[in-house]
């Protein structure tokens, strides 16, 4: 890992992103906007005021085809932007600390980490009916420390990473976990 240093003894348990179905959400928007030049003739025949804009789109003319490989290029390169932040937002268990990886944009990392020995409770949430069926759900980690609590959301099977989190916590923590 570049982001950040294993110490001498520790190793990395398990890695975790976002679940894919998410991901393909996420992107659902971008595939809607990529397919909304081809659609937009038929789209204007919808409305009567402008029926006649739509018979003059034509993407065979030079014009119509730079226009198109502008707004195509545009779509794609948003969309990739979606697909490295969830490429590199991810979530790392080590048999000491927690390791929170995140993408803010294509220049901008934020790397955080909690010491599994300031753990004091480790919390899984799953809302709603497509989330129960794919085992997706959210863990807040809540520490002692200045940092309150640690978010990881849209985790695949969240209540196996917790219960992996809370097997690497310091049994002489004093606080029953």
């Amino acid at each position: 890992m570049k982001e950040f240093e294993l110490e001498r003894g520790e190793h990395v348990i398990k890695q975790v992103r976002k679940h894919w179905f998410l991901f393909l959400i996420e992107l659902l928007p971008y595939a809607i906007l990529a397919l909304l030049p081809f659609s937009l003739p038929a789209l204007l025949s919808f409305i009567p005021a402008i029926t006649n804009y739509g018979i003059n789109i034509d993407f065979s003319a030079p014009i119509g085809r730079a226009l198109l490989g502008i707004w195509l290029l545009l779509v794609w390169t948003v969309a990739w932007g979606a697909f490295t932040k969830y490429f590199l937002n991810v979530w790392v268990l080590t048999n000491s600390r927690i390791v929170d990886i995140e993408q803010v944009n294509f220049f901008n990392r934020e790397v955080s980490s909690l010491f599994l020995n300031r753990v004091q409770d480790v919390t899984t949430t799953i809302n709603g009916i497509i989330p129960s069926l794919l085992d997706i759900g959210d863990i807040n980690v809540q520490s002692a420390g200045a940092v309150n609590e640690f978010h990881m959301r849209g985790i695949p099977i969240p209540n196996r990473m917790r219960d992996l989190i809370l097997k690497y916590v310091p049994e002489n923590d004093g606080n029953g976990t």
